[in-house]
């Protein structure tokens, strides 16, 4: 996922960088990756890989210590590194992918898994991991489930993120709302927005300062939504498991409160392309539904009243799961996959590594290197850490493997189906049932 930083410059919205994405795989996309790059060592005897991800400065630092240990260590081998911005990154990776080029070892998004390893890009990791040159006995099980397709291994997590919400401390408690729970639910939720909206605070615009962002456009609140009442997503790859009335419902409830003035109006709500645009980044709103990962820079913002809360429950029943971050995998093609996995082991399970790396793609998904990072950890950082340790001990539901193919196009337009419903130019079940015969087709394509 990508980085929400202040003081950077931001990138595109989500849905808007994977419609990009999946567009370039069935087209070769003219445009190239404008963003910076860097590489090392020559070709002259040995091996080289190609090695590209995408991330914010401090990421990029960190990875190209880490690299350099590796190639210490690995005499003979040499790795070309390429760093990217989330748009432009996923963008050429799709041309990439589209004429067979996949870098040696390429960072991949959470819905890229079962496009790339279904169109053969990927490669699988599965004998890799049975030889040990990859090790994974430090992970759990269930969380590698999130790189698998059709039941092979194509990829791993990097880091394990989950959901939240970032709040401000100071406005709940003007408006006396307790510091979230775990358990607390959507009603709860719900009635602190009207409760916020209430006090009248000023925004810098001169507006009254609502309760949240109107979270019905991203597909992500909706499966939180929607696993907090027993459902999914998908029943299969080719497959829905959630129907229109879920989507109605969904949808109206987000609907009420929007034109009741207890979220973000519409027009605040489909600028919020980064955190520094997000409602609550512009003082209209108290809080917003977020990553972990992205979370500390609404506290460089914001400031220090900025903490994070849980997702609200249906009756104490969590909807969120840990869910990567971003993965990591091999190219199909590559000439060197042993070289490539080693360096794939390196980076997730040397402690040295893991030392470099930190927390700069969330939680290492190795957990003893996560508990000996997390030592070091303070301020949002360590807030987080604590979130994660907090959400485990209450109980989630296992995450779901890969999302489908299809799952690109679906989240556009997720998205811009509520855009709709956001400036009453369609009912919440016309919608939804337009949503879902988009969907059913896009799965059957």
């Amino acid at each position: 996922m990508p980085e929400l930083r202040s003081g950077r410059p931001r990138p595109p919205s989500r849905r808007t960088v994977l419609a990009a994405a999946a567009a370039g795989l069935s087209t070769a996309l003219t445009g190239t990756l404008s963003a910076c790059s860097t590489a090392s060592g020559g070709t002259s005897g040995g091996v080289t890989l190609r090695f590209s991800w995408w991330g914010n400065d401090d990421r990029a630092a960190r990875t190209e210590k880490a690299v350099r240990l590796f190639e210490k260590e690995h005499p003979g081998v040499t790795v070309r590194t390429s760093n990217g911005e989330f748009g432009a990154y996923l963008q050429k990776l799709a041309t990439q992918a589209a004429g067979g080029g996949v870098p040696d070892v390429v960072q991949l998004d959470y819905r890229q898994v079962s496009q790339y390893a279904g169109g053969d890009a990927l490669m699988s990791l599965d004998d890799v991991i049975k030889d040990s040159t990859i090790r994974t006995s430090d992970m759990d099980k269930s969380f590698l489930r999130t790189g698998t397709y059709k039941g092979g291994q194509y990829a791993l997590p990097m880091g394990r993120g989950i959901t939240g919400y970032a709040y401000d401390s100071a406005v709940f408690k003007k408006a006396g709302i307790p510091a979230p729970q775990p358990d607390w639910t959507w009603e709860e939720w719900a009635e602190g927005n009207r409760r916020i909206s209430a006090l009248g605070l000023t925004s810098p615009d001169g507006r009254t300062v609502v309760g949240s962002n109107d979270g019905g456009g991203n597909e992500d609140v909706f499966e939180d939504w929607l696993r907090s009442r027993g459902g999914k997503l998908y029943a299969s790859q080719t497959e829905l498991a959630f129907t229109e009335n879920d989507l109605t419902e969904f949808w109206t409830f987000c609907d009420k409160l929007r034109r009741e003035g207890a979220t973000a109006q519409a027009k605040d709500s489909t600028q919020a392309t980064n955190t520094e645009m997000s409602p609550m980044g512009r003082g209209l709103a108290a809080s917003d539904f977020t990553w972990d990962a992205p979370f500390p820079g609404y506290v460089s913002l914001l400031g220090d009243d900025v903490h994070y809360a849980p997702v609200p429950t249906t009756s104490g029943r969590q909807g969120v799961y840990f869910k990567p971050s971003m993965l990591i995998g091999i190219g199909a093609h590559s000439a060197h996959p042993e070289e490539a996995a080693q360096l794939i082991d390196f980076l997730l399970n040397d402690p040295r590594a893991g030392d470099i790396l930190g927390f700069s793609r969330s939680t290492p998904p190795n957990r003893k290197i996560a508990t000996r990072v997390s030592k070091t950890l303070k301020g949002p950082e360590r807030e987080i850490y604590e979130y994660a340790q907090t959400m485990e001990k209450y109980g989630v539901a296992p995450p779901p493997t890969a999302p489908p193919r299809a799952d690109l196009a679906i989240n556009t337009a997720f998205g811009r189906a509520y855009e709709r419903v956001m400036y009453e130019l369609t009912t919440p079940r016309q919608a939804a049932r337009e949503l879902i015969d988009t969907a059913n087709r896009e799965l059957r394509s």
